[in-house]
C-alpha cells in the first residue's frame, strides 16, 4: 500500500528538488537600476502541484529571496447571476472564488511551516470590462488553439503572468497595488498527466483497471505538448515573461515514467485513517496524485496535501464567462 514509508516518497523529493533547483537558483540578478527584489514567481492556487514546488522551493533559496505567489480570480458574470441579489456581490466575487479561499490557506499555511521568507500574496482581480478589453489579445495568442476551453485555461494564464494585483502592506490589511518583477515564473503542469490527477484517470481505473489507467495516462502525456505548452507559452511570454516546468524536466520524467502506476497513484488500495499529528501512520488521502500528496504531508503541508483537484479555469472562474449553456470543446465564436 503506498504510504509515507515507501522509498517512492523519498525518492519524488530528491528527483524533484534536482529539476526544482535547475530551475531557479540560476536565474539572473534584476538590473542593478532598479529597485524591486523578487526574481522569482509562482503560478499559485493554493493547491497540491504548484504548493509543493514552492515548499520544496524554500528548502533551496537562501532565505532573503523573496518568492511572489501569483493568485487570479476572475468576476464571472454567471456566478453573479445565480446569486441573485446577494448584499453588494461586487465585494466578495473575488475573495469568494474557490482558487482564492484554496490560495490564502495554503499560503497562511506555508507562512507557518516556512517562516522567515517573505511569500507575498499576490491578489489578481480581473474584472469582467478587463477580461473583455483583452479577449482578442488571448485569442490571436492561443492560435491555432480554438475552444472555449482553450480561452477559458489561457485568459487565467495571462492575467496571472501579467502579474498586477494587491498586496497587503505590512502587518496592515490594506491591500495596496503591486506588480511582480519576477522574470521567471514557476508552473506545476504535467502533474495530473503523470500522477492521474484527473477524473477521467479515476474513470478509467474504475473501468478497466492499472491497464485502462495506464492507457489513459500514456495518452495525456503525449499530447501535453500539442495541447498545453505552445499556447500557455505564448500567452505569459506575451508579458515578456518565462515560464518553466520542474514535472516535465526530461530525467525527471524519465523517472517518473519508470515507476509502477500503483506507487503514483492510490486507486484499488485501501483507505487507511490516521491520527492527523503521526507521520509513522498512512494519512487518509485522496488517490489521485497520492504520491504527490504524500510528500507535501510529510514535508509539513497537511492542508494543501488534501486538497482536492480543481482545474483552474473553475477554481478561478475564467470558465463559461457569459450565462447560457457553453461547452469547453465549442469553437470560440
Amino acid at each position: 500500500m503506498l504510504g509515507l514509508s515507501v522509498p517512492a516518497v523519498d525518492a519524488l523529493l530528491e528527483n524533484l528538488r534536482r529539476s526544482l533547483a535547475f530551475r531557479i537558483l540560476a536565474i539572473p540578478p534584476l538590473p542593478s537600476n532598479s529597485e524591486a527584489s523578487t526574481k522569482l514567481a509562482i503560478l499559485f492556487s493554493g493547491g497540491l502541484d504548484c504548493t509543493l514546488l514552492a515548499r520544496i522551493a524554500h528548502d533551496l533559496l537562501p532565505q532573503d529571496q523573496e518568492v511572489d505567489l501569483l493568485n487570479v480570480a476572475f468576476e464571472n458574470p454567471r456566478i453573479l447571476k445565480a446569486a441573485g441579489n446577494a448584499s453588494d456581490p461586487a465585494v466578495t466575487v473575488f475573495s469568494q472564488c474557490p482558487d482564492r479561499v484554496t490560495g490564502l490557506k495554503s499560503h497562511a499555511e506555508m507562512q507557518r511551516v516556512c517562516p522567515g521568507r517573505q511569500w507575498r500574496f499576490v491578489a489578481i482581480d480581473v474584472t469582467y470590462a478587463e477580461f473583455m478589453s483583452h479577449r482578442p489579445q488571448i485569442i490571436s495568442l492561443i492560435y491555432p488553439h480554438q475552444t472555449e476551453m482553450d480561452l477559458s485555461i489561457a485568459c487565467a494564464l495571462y492575467f496571472a503572468a501579467r502579474g498586477s494585483g494587491f498586496v497587503r502592506s505590512g502587518w496592515s490589511t490594506d491591500l495596496v497595488p503591486y506588480t511582480t518583477s519576477a522574470r521567471v515564473l514557476i508552473s506545476g503542469l504535467g502533474a495530473d498527466e503523470l500522477f492521474a490527477g484527473y477524473t477521467r484517470h479515476a474513470t478509467a481505473f474504475a473501468r478497466q483497471g492499472y491497464e485502462g489507467l495506464a492507457e489513459e495516462l500514456e495518452l495525456d502525456y503525449q499530447r501535453l505538448g500539442n495541447r498545453n505548452l505552445g499556447r500557455d507559452d505564448r500567452v505569459i511570454s506575451d508579458w515578456a515573461r518565462e515560464v518553466r516546468y520542474p514535472y516535465l524536466d526530461e530525467d525527471f520524467l524519465r523517472w517518473v515514467l519508470s515507476l509502477p502506476i500503483w506507487e503514483k497513484c492510490g486507486f484499488g488500495q485501501p483507505e487507511v485513517a490516521t491520527d492527523f499529528l503521526n507521520h509513522d501512520e498512512n494519512p487518509l488521502l485522496e488517490p489521485s496524485k497520492k504520491l504527490l500528496r504524500l510528500l507535501l504531508w510529510k514535508l509539513g503541508m497537511k492542508f494543501a496535501a488534501a486538497e482536492k483537484k480543481r482545474a483552474i479555469q473553475f477554481g478561478a472562474r475564467s470558465a463559461k464567462m457569459e450565462v447560457g449553456k457553453t461547452k469547453g470543446t465549442q469553437i470560440i465564436s
